[in-house]
């Protein structure tokens, strides 16, 4: 299915971005070829080195030969990149929470892509709803991350959702639209390949609002329309789609079993190793 660049904005912004979709958006074939990826942010967690060791090293333990084919990442905070590394033993990815777009220079505070790989990172976040709001990252400076991430030969995970009040509105695949095109400006179609995207509805994040499997699905199917019509239907097919929204033992079964979700980036279950084991070792 597919949409013109003018009508996206006023046809994603109404309640029909949450309506079922009657079309498959890929074949089974397609859908079996994304490989599942189960990420973990430990934001301003945990407190000290010995305690993100303990926890790396207890998640790592959690996958077994029974685990999922799936990706395995854990996005950490800086300090504990390398420990991290060292801790999980390569059995799983260990990527950045975020990246400065800038390379070098007076950024006080700062921290580039080409630290990050020269540390071992493949992975990093950008835009993740928390440096939206509370650090007021926009669309710019994010893209700006994606790019830098690219070039220097890494890959970026780009988060993307709407609030609370603009879920009120009806404004779901507006806002995706939006931070979509914005924040893959000057992407290409074979840089794709690196990219993966991940859905946080910030309204579902500690409200006590819940987003069903079947909302989840609805938003991650206009997700891959909207990514259709910026590149074409077989980009969109193999661009991995993940889910943000509180994402627990009891609920990531029903979301890894819709047909446009395809892993998970997990916020507080993912400090407790026993909760992200069973996460990662998901059943469908």
């Amino acid at each position: 299915m597919k949409f013109s660049h003018l009508s996206i904005l006023s046809l994603f912004g109404s309640a029909a971005a949450f309506a079922p979709s009657s079309s498959l958006s890929h074949s089974t074939a397609l859908e079996a070829s994304r490989k599942p990826f189960i990420s973990g942010n430990w934001k301003l967690n945990p407190q000290t080195k010995d305690e993100a060791v303990k926890l790396a090293s207890d998640i790592a333990n959690s996958i077994t030969d029974d685990t999922p084919d799936s990706d395995i990442a854990l996005f950490v905070p800086y300090v504990f990149i390398e420990a991290a590394l060292k801790a999980v033993d390569g059995k799983l990815s260990v990527g950045a929470e975020g990246v400065c777009p800038e390379m070098k220079g007076a950024f006080t505070g700062a921290v580039a892509a080409s630290m990050l790989h020269s540390v071992g990172v493949e992975w990093a976040l950008a835009g993740h709803s928390e440096r939206r709001v509370i650090f007021g990252e926009n669309d710019e400076y994010i893209n700006g991350q994606v790019l830098k991430l690219l070039e220097e030969n890494m890959k970026c995970m780009l988060c993307i959702g709407e609030s609370d009040s603009e879920y009120e509105q009806n404004l779901a695949g507006a806002v995706c639209a939006v931070q979509l095109k914005k924040g893959l400006a000057g992407v290409s179609k074979e840089d794709m390949s690196r990219i993966a995207i991940a859905y946080e509805p910030v309204w579902a994040i500690g409200t006590g609002k819940v987003a069903t499997p079947e909302i989840a699905q609805s938003v991650h199917k206009t997700c891959r329309d909207i990514l259709a019509d910026m590149y074409d239907q077989e980009t969109a097919d193999a661009t991995r789609i993940l889910y943000g929204g509180s994402v627990t033992p009891e609920t990531v079964d029903g979301l890894m079993a819709q047909e446009d979700i395809d892993g998970a980036l997990v916020g507080g279950a993912s400090l407790d190793a026993a909760k992200f084991g069973r996460i990662i070792n998901f059943k469908v």
